[in-house]
């Protein structure tokens, strides 16, 4: 079939993840199989919506994914945009980690240009592979005009998230991905695409150096010892977020490591285990919320416990002082 030049270019940059799975034979397990042009020709009618050039960045589990690859990822991603000729970005991602990847690519990525990541909960060798919809749909967010100036966004299930707000919800469902009080952005219906509102907190922290500041996460639970937070710091960790309790509470134990590793100059983010809702300096009991604040603490908003981490690393090239900080965790 003839290509149509008439179409709008659409950059495919494939990752991996369950969507590129396949059941292999002998071990009858699902592993890394698909490349992006496989992934396509597994999309009828796709290549009638617009040009797909591929680029197949990794086939890796996102359960492999991290900051270097998030960091590579998002130069590609933004070079593909800088091109005239091109109306969009499409990433199709393990959905495991596809939130953590969505919010990098969200906050370093300037371009007003659509990017849509997209996954799947069941692999390719099932009869209910979730995949080719999931494609067709992030195609046409991509080509919406209204998708413009939305950022980063994840389209899974007919459904269209803010990366900020999203998350995965089901360990495996096809109605996972969820974005908490706020919902969806819109939806993707047989006729057209549907946009019902607009993420207002977004913001731009430009990738400086080669390497990210390493960035723990410590969870606090009931009798927590804070040893895993001394641990932290011994590793060499460049800031610490803790999965605090309820708005940002901990024991007196891991208040007491928290204070020493301010002490000792690293940056400690709060956020919550606590699916919805901000942290905030509320309780004066020692370890609520309003100690950790006078001790140095930063508090996440409602960032999850994941996503503070890497807005942490960003904000760390530039500037690891707590009142900057906070004012980037409070846009």
């Amino acid at each position: 079939m003839t290509e149509d030049m008439t179409l709008p270019i659409c950059v495919l940059v494939a990752t991996g993840g369950t969507i590129a799975m396949k059941i292999d034979p002998l071990r009858k397990v699902p592993v890394p199989a698909l490349s992006g042009e496989d992934l396509l020709a597994a999309v009828p009618g796709i290549s009638e919506l617009a040009r797909l050039e591929v680029n197949d960045f990794s086939n890796l589990p996102s359960d492999h994914m991290g900051p270097d690859n998030w960091a590579l990822l998002s130069r590609t991603v933004d070079a593909a945009l800088q091109r005239t000729d091109v109306a969009g970005v499409i990433v199709s991602h393990g959905t495991d980690t596809l939130e953590e990847a969505a919010w990098f690519l969200d906050l370093t990525l300037a371009s007003e240009k659509p990017v849509v990541l997209a996954g799947a909960q069941r692999n390719a060798s099932t009869p209910d592979f979730d995949g080719p919809r999931n494609l067709m749909n992030a195609v046409r967010v991509c080509l919406a005009p209204e998708a413009k100036g939305k950022g980063v966004m994840v389209v899974m299930n007919n459904q269209i998230h803010a990366a900020r707000d999203v998350t995965k919800t089901h360990t495996s469902e096809v109605e996972s991905f969820k974005s908490g009080d706020f919902g969806f952005l819109g939806s993707v219906d047989q006729d057209r695409v549907v946009f019902s509102r607009s993420p207002l907190r977004r913001q731009h922290v430009a990738l400086r150096g080669k390497a990210l500041p390493p960035v723990e996460i410590v969870p606090m639970y009931g009798g927590a010892s804070g040893a895993m937070l001394n641990a932290a710091v011994v590793q060499g960790a460049g800031g610490i977020v803790v999965q605090a309790l309820g708005l940002g509470n901990v024991n007196v134990p891991m208040f007491e490591a928290i204070e020493s590793a301010i002490r000792q100059g690293i940056a400690v983010v709060v956020s919550t285990r606590v699916p919805n809702g901000r942290v905030a300096p509320v309780y004066g009991f020692v370890g609520g919320g309003s100690t950790l604040k006078a001790a140095g603490a930063v508090f996440a908003d409602n960032l999850s416990p994941q996503k503070a981490r890497i807005l942490l690393m960003l904000a760390l090239q530039e500037n690891p002082d707590p009142h900057f900080l906070q004012t980037l965790f409070d846009r």
